[in-house]
């Protein structure tokens, strides 16, 4: 042991590499469905590695977090900007007062429980779940030249252990209270409303999620309906009113042809149809006539592809009024097989509305899904490469900007590198959601950066803090789990009869908006669960995105107003 000790003092990048695995490995871990998650894990290892005294160069972190930084950038941008329309306003101007209720009850518990600005920064963390408010609240204190450096480095020394008490009641507690309280609060049954705004989105329609847009089948039936003979396939199709169903090939004698809208049938034709299962196997000979076997006839090779939608004429409409289009022919026998949006899957119906930079999953045979594609937006297609160009340029840029100091009344203010990295990455993400043929970064790079990224940073905040973190524990550990559950609960309590009451949201959507302005990925897993829908997940992401940038933002504002 005593070699293993001296070995990781001697290489400190092995130190970060087993605090990475342990913490990883430690974070996954469940009891009773609670698990640390990566972040906690990793600092609470680091911690325990950090007693071993091992020094390691500070400028390894802030590379991290300023990858960790733009990443996450990047991922909530598209959300960001779309919230700044005039429908999503609400829910932007409601995540502003919800963060600003958090960031109050945190520095007035700080404050009440005299806790230095390094505490009150880690309260913040831990309690609102915001694990780089460590990293923006670190650089903002190193930028306090009027301060000590034996100050400075106390502060800094109890941020992570303010962050660790506070943060298991931030996210338990957050997803209790949201999903519930919150419904006491605002005395409905979750499931019922949703049931019911989501019949309501779907305009009394079977949800598209469950129907054809989801699973579909080809089978072939043999013409013998006699009213059919000499009308079109537009005209057969329409007798299944909404259920999408397309004539995709016919056999006609020996060959078989391409079908169309404006193609005629004939008495002796098989037709290959393509739509959803249940349809065709309870309307499909009725309407049609005998099924028979023929599997040349639906034999065509099929594709399922992630579009990127960029058509600005198709943004803000409903599938609904999308599939009323003249141009909406395009989408003969492509299905939509679901909708993801900052990383959200979405409630697929008719009522529900398309936004720029949205990835729709299409499917269907492949000609009819190139076709569609262009329409759309731009095919993101799977690939391995990274626009590091875009990444580099992107980091460099927002740094230089966020290193900018400004004098307000005597007192230095600046983003930091940090804060500039962050709106860099804002920008980014909404160029290349509007632009997607450049500055693509895969979901697994993008992982990497927003989760590894963090993770190394915390691991090298916990072994430097390891030393000071188990006497601050001591000192200020119950104490600090009590200020943490008021900081927690506060702005809970108070968001969800203020988004329900003053904002009028809906109750469906009213507990997603207040988990996105807090941005607890828990608490939204916990409130669809309870709910059985995804509909909550409507009212999720452009709070997400604000929550993101203002919660990290208030990193630095604490310390200026605890300093």
């Amino acid at each position: 042991m005593q070699w293993l000790f001296e070995t990781l003092r001697k290489y400190p990048e092995l130190a970060i590499f087993l605090t990475l695995g342990l913490g990883y490995w430690i974070g996954a871990k469940k009891f009773k469905g609670f698990n640390l998650g990566a972040v906690t894990g990793t600092l609470l290892v680091g911690v325990l590695i950090g007693q071993l005294n091992i020094q390691i160069a500070p400028v390894i972190k802030q590379v991290f977090f300023l990858l960790f930084l733009f990443g996450l950038g990047y991922g909530v941008g598209p959300q960001f900007f779309r919230g700044m329309k005039s429908d999503g306003l609400p829910q932007v101007l409601f995540a502003v007062v919800l963060c600003i209720l958090c960031l109050l009850a945190t520095w007035g518990t700080a404050l009440a429980f005299g806790f230095d600005a390094g505490t009150g920064a880690g309260l913040l963390a831990g309690a609102q779940t915001i694990s780089a408010v460590m990293g923006v609240a670190t650089d903002t204190i190193n930028g306090l030249s009027r301060v000590d450096g034996a100050t400075r480095a106390q502060w800094i020394n109890n941020i992570p252990v303010a962050y660790a008490v506070c943060y298991i009641f931030g996210t338990i507690g957050s997803a209790w209270l949201l999903a519930s309280v919150g419904p006491k609060l605002m005395r409905v049954d979750l499931v019922k409303v949703c049931q019911e705004y989501e019949a309501q989105m779907s305009g009394g329609q079977d949800s598209l999620e469950l129907s054809g847009y989801r699973k579909f089948i080809a089978r072939v039936y043999r013409l013998d309906r006699a009213d059919l003979i000499g009308k079109t396939v537009a005209e057969l199709e329409a007798c299944f009113g909404d259920d999408r169903v397309f004539v995709e090939r016919i056999r006609r004698g020996g060959d078989i042809v391409d079908a169309g809208p404006a193609t005629v049938l004939q008495a002796g034709d098989v037709l290959g149809v393509a739509g959803r299962h249940d349809v065709l196997v309870l309307r499909g000979a009725g309407n049609i006539g005998q099924e028979v076997e023929d599997p040349d006839l639906i034999n065509l090779p099929a594709e399922m592809i992630e579009v990127v939608l960029t058509n600005k004429h198709l943004s803000g409409r409903t599938l609904r009024e999308i599939s009323k289009l003249p141009e909406a022919t395009l989408g003969r026998g492509v299905f939509l097989r679901k909708v993801v949006r900052g990383g959200h899957e979405m409630p697929v119906n008719w009522g529900l509305k398309l936004d720029r930079g949205d990835h729709l999953f299409v499917v269907g045979a492949k000609r009819d899904v190139e076709r569609m594609v262009d329409k759309l937006g731009y095919a993101d297609r799977q690939t391995e490469q990274t626009d590091m160009v875009f990444v580099g340029f992107g980091v460099v840029i927002g740094g230089l900007l966020g290193s900018l100091v400004f004098t307000v009344a005597g007192i230095p203010v600046t983003l930091s590198t940090s804060g500039g990295a962050l709106i860099s990455g804002l920008v980014f993400g909404y160029l290349r959601s509007v632009h997607p043929t450049f500055g693509r970064v895969p979901g697994p790079v993008h992982w990497f950066l927003t989760s590894v990224g963090l993770t190394m940073f915390v691991a090298v905040v916990g072994i430097s803090a390891g030393p000071g973190f188990v006497e601050g524990f001591r000192q200020l550990g119950f104490k600090l789990f009590l200020a943490g559950i008021v900081a927690t609960s506060v702005p809970m309590l108070l968001g969800v009869p203020l988004a329900r009451y003053v904002f009028k949201f809906h109750p469906a959507i009213a507990l997603g908006v207040c988990a996105g302005a807090r941005t607890t990925t828990a608490a939204i897993g916990q409130i669809t669960e309870n709910a059985k829908s995804q509909v909550p997940a409507l009212g999720y992401t452009i709070p997400y995105a604000i929550g993101n940038t203002l919660l990290i933002i208030w990193g630095i504002v604490i310390v200026m107003l605890m300093a």
